[in-house]
């Protein structure tokens, strides 16, 4: 908002004040007549400069208009017009502006209803065209923006809104800077704040991309045991080019789950003669069974600790 200058007050009080001085020295010297006509004077003079006298800030640009016409931009700073016939038709801010927009309801190309908050970052370049192409160049830029935003939505599918926003963002931008150029406005940017879509269409997005989470994960499970397989043969082919890997592999493998798991171990009948391991099982299993009993024994034999007498 912009705030009233002090400076022409100042200057009326001062002129003022001066020309009351010198009216009452004419009014002692000359005469009373002299004396009102110098008081006279100097109030029209200090009303004149108070009304001629102008400040226009950093980011300000006055138009002036004189008789009706376009005269001039002034600013910023201190600068004078003439009372009566110039008058300060605007001060225009330019300033980057924020504006914010958006589309309810929009149909996208896929016919989907969705709802659009966007931001636009523009400035004023020209202050002429902007006071004098346009009534109100910010009403003309925000119903331009929407207008533009509804457009873009209409020829966009909802797959590409979703993950394109910056090319979108780029598209809506070039739209509004070319309706917004004759009025002396340009769009600096565009951002896509959020896009909304129904609740309905968000939960089946939702189901389609887990179930597509969920095939990817049984492809990659599937080709993982593909792998082994093929390493599997491949080891199938060694131990069937070398017998003596292959029972020494089968050898450790009843010796490891005999000493993780358990005593017994259920081997078919015709793998166990194929490797000749009969006796080595029987050979294993038997003294893991002693090593258990002596090892229940030594615990029923400890003597038990003794207690102090209370």
């Amino acid at each position: 908002m912009r705030q009233a200058s002090a400076i022409p007050t100042t200057l009326f009080f001062l002129i003022a004040a001066a020309g009351l001085g010198l009216a009452y020295a004419a009014y002692n010297s000359i005469g009373p007549a002299t004396g009102v006509a110098v008081s006279a004077l100097s109030l029209i003079l200090a009303a004149l400069v108070g009304a001629a006298t102008r400040i226009a800030s950093q980011w300000e640009r006055a138009v002036v208009l004189r008789l009706g016409r376009f005269q001039a931009l002034r600013g910023p700073g201190l600068f004078f017009i003439v009372p009566i016939v110039d008058t300060v038709a605007y001060c225009l801010d330019i300033r980057v502006i924020t504006s914010s927009f958006k589309a309810e309801k929009t149909l996208t190309k896929d016919t989907v209803p969705v709802d659009v908050d966007a931001v636009l970052f523009w400035k004023v370049v020209d202050p002429q065209r902007a006071a004098l192409e346009v009534e109100d160049y910010g009403a003309a830029i925000a119903w331009a923006s929407q207008t533009a935003l509804r457009d873009v939505i209409g020829k966009t599918m909802l797959a590409d809104m979703l993950e394109g926003r910056e090319k979108i963002s780029r598209e809506l931008g070039r739209i509004i800077d070319d309706r917004s150029q004759p009025w002396g406005v340009k769009v600096i940017s565009v951002e896509l704040k959020d896009v909304l879509i129904p609740t309905g269409l968000e939960d089946a997005m939702s189901m389609q991309a887990q179930a597509e989470r969920e095939r990817q994960a049984r492809i990659i499970l599937g080709d993982s045991e593909r792998q082994v397989a093929e390493k599997f043969q491949e080891a199938a082919k060694t131990y069937a080019d070398d017998p003596t890997a292959f029972h020494l592999r089968a050898m450790n493998m009843l010796y490891e789950g005999l000493k993780q798991n358990s005593t017994i171990v259920v081997v078919p009948s015709t793998a166990v003669e194929t490797m000749n391991l009969g006796g080595v099982i029987g050979t294993t299993a038997l003294g893991l069974e002693l090593e258990r009993r002596r090892e229940r024994k030594a615990r029923e034999h400890k003597p038990a600790a003794v207690r102090p007498a209370a």
